[in-house]
């Protein structure tokens, strides 16, 4: 057996926190290197303990699970955070998620998963309640849908600046390429900004790309 996995356990609750703990420690692999009640000890515990995998609750007075995943991480971020709660709606998962939480149960969940849980995560590896990882695949591909919907309100000609901007072209040479004016296109690059809910050049090369608009 390899070096124990550490732990710190986050929960307003001591009940519940003393209960993970001897779960924990009863199964022999896990160290854990504290219990808090609050999110601000917990961005200051984990700082100072650096543990492989904190098990956060959402809901605390104070400093939510959320803010303090967010600072935690920042502190310390080689610590992954399993948010633990019983709390499943949207509002409560894209934060957590966003803010840097590796995985997301819901209390209730059974030792063995929760043991399972916590090796995973001190490997990297996500593990999501699966009402949380349908929201998720949902949320993922409503996202797509509404690139692809942007994409569409793009003129053929947007389309074409676009496509010689994420392949590094200047104005000036797409200017060149189109047979075009530069104003016009400084004109056809801030419509595709526009129109894509982006910031800058940089940003439409990354979209086009990652978006799999450079495929055509």
């Amino acid at each position: 057996m390899g070096e124990p996995i550490t732990v710190l356990i986050v929960d307003d609750h001591a009940v519940v926190r003393h209960g993970i703990r001897a779960l924990l420690e009863a199964e022999g692999d896990f160290v854990v290197v504290g219990d808090v009640g609050s999110g601000g000890e917990a961005v200051l515990s984990a700082a100072d303990l650096a543990p492989d995998v904190v098990l956060m609750d959402l809901v605390m007075p104070g400093v939510d699970g959320v803010e303090a995943t967010r600072l935690l991480k920042q502190r310390s971020p080689c610590s992954q955070v399993i948010i633990l709660t019983s709390y499943h709606e949207d509002e409560h998962i894209f934060p957590a998620i966003r803010a840097g939480a590796l995985s997301y149960l819901l209390k209730g969940v059974g030792l063995d998963e929760l043991a399972d849980a916590v090796r995973k995560a001190a490997r990297g590896e996500a593990v999501l309640h699966p009402h949380v990882a349908a929201r998720l695949v949902q949320e993922l591909h409503g996202a797509s849908r509404e690139q692809a919907r942007l994409y569409a309100t793009l003129s053929e000609r947007e389309r074409e600046v676009l496509y010689l901007i994420a392949n590094g072209l200047s104005n000036a040479r797409i200017a060149e390429r189109l047979v075009i004016s530069e104003r016009t296109v400084k004109s056809h690059v801030n419509n595709i900004l526009s129109k894509l809910h982006i910031g800058d050049r940089t940003q439409a090369a990354i979209y086009a790309w990652r978006e799999g608009f450079m495929d055509h």
